[in-house]
């Protein structure tokens, strides 16, 4: 917390505007659709990475320790990079989102648009769900295959169930989803806009889209309290609830209240203190500021993460009986451990709060469904006055 104040102090006082002052936030030039190539090399990619995710929830249900290695020790620690660097590539190939658009692409969504209210009702459903399922690991899905296997089914069916019912990304990817927090916290300053693998028009189903809105974060819409809401527990609770977590160890045995409030209390307590913290300093910085403030807690909860869990990666965890990756605990001194961890918070920091914003969404947006239609009609009739 301490770094955090530092960083936020630096930035806040360091005499040059160029830092905080802030282009309109515009969508990347629309009418960039895939040519029929593209879209074959997408779904080839998008076929192995659902094979991939397939083939770890076979190992969860008949090789549970193969598949829990695979999910929570290779799998899950690759995601918060991934997002920070380039989020629109997990965007483009996430087996879930793969599952949920498949009613779509085959033409078989009733194709209603979700209000507004409702996404962002869903989305705050969304961040308390992420908050229940983390602590959980501890007690159930570390080292039950077959729980985290139901627990992966049961968000497959409600991400279908959704596409069946509700246009592209807006009944799922954009609300629903626990991850979907995570995304627009850590993926406010991304590498690049990928080509838009599953949209190839946009109707507006999600405004502001995530996916084509450059340097969204979770205060981007604050049109409802549930905007309001959902974003305040993203940017503030999450630094501290992640902390809170690893500082829990596995667990075994029946699930009883004392076991559930072991699980729970320091993330909570994490939450609440980083979420305070987050309220207190958004009073004292100007509206200027404020996407700084939001860069450093992004910062700080992706530099946790891996604060921890490279370290019970590679050996050196605090709890005996977190599973290793690679145990190099008697190949490699302590320190360089430290310097990894220490050069983690480094980058992350210098990508998220000091490195130069470059309004890049995650996504090209396609053309819109209008302009879609004049074009075709404009193009039909150009043929045949040719």
């Amino acid at each position: 917390m301490l770094f955090i104040a530092l960083v936020l102090f630096w930035r806040l006082h360091v005499p040059n505007p160029s830092l905080f002052m802030t282009k309109p936030i515009t969508a990347p030039r629309p009418n960039r659709t895939l040519s029929p190539g593209g879209v074959l090399v997408w779904r080839i990619v998008q076929a192995l990475v659902w094979l991939i995710g397939m083939s770890i929830f076979i190992c969860l249900i008949f090789y549970p320790k193969v598949g829990l290695i695979a999910l929570w020790n290779v799998l899950i620690p690759v995601a918060p990079a991934l997002l920070v660097v380039e989020g629109g590539l997990w965007r483009n190939v996430c087996p879930l989102a793969i599952i949920n658009l498949f009613p779509r692409h085959l033409n078989l969504s009733k194709k209603k648009i979700m209000s507004a209210s409702l996404q962002a009702k869903l989305q705050l459903v969304a961040i308390i769900a992420l908050f229940i399922i983390v602590p959980l690991r501890h007690l159930i899905f570390n080292t039950n295959g077959e729980a985290t296997a139901i627990l992966l089914f049961t968000a497959t069916v409600v991400s279908v169930s959704m596409g069946f019912v509700y246009d592209w990304k807006s009944g799922w990817c954009n609300s629903l989803c626990p991850v979907h927090p995570v995304e627009k916290l850590y993926g406010g300053n991304t590498l690049f806009s990928m080509p838009n693998a599953h949209c190839d028009q946009c109707i507006n189903c999600s405004v502001p889209c995530p996916d084509s809105t450059p340097n969204l974060h979770p205060s981007s819409s604050k049109k409802t309290v549930y905007n309001h809401f959902s974003g305040l527990l993203t940017i503030g609770g999450l630094p501290g609830f992640i902390w809170g977590y690893f500082q829990v160890p596995d667990q075994s045995g029946a699930i009883n209240y004392q076991n559930l409030f072991t699980d729970f209390e320091m993330p909570v307590l994490g939450l609440c203190i980083t979420l305070g913290l987050y309220l207190l300093l958004k009073r004292l910085v100007n509206k200027k500021s404020e996407r700084a403030l939001i860069n450093c807690f992004a910062a700080a909860g992706v530099s946790c993460y891996y604060w921890f869990r490279i370290p019970a990666l590679l050996g050196f965890s605090k709890f005996s009986n977190d599973v290793v990756l690679l145990n190099l605990k008697n190949t490699v001194p302590q320190w360089s451990i430290f310097i990894i961890t220490v050069l983690t918070t480094l980058f992350f920091f210098w990508w998220l709060v000091f490195r130069k914003r470059n309004h890049k969404s995650w996504v090209i947006r396609p053309e819109f469904a209008k302009e879609a239609k004049h074009n075709k009609v404009l193009k039909v009739s150009l043929q045949q006055g040719s």
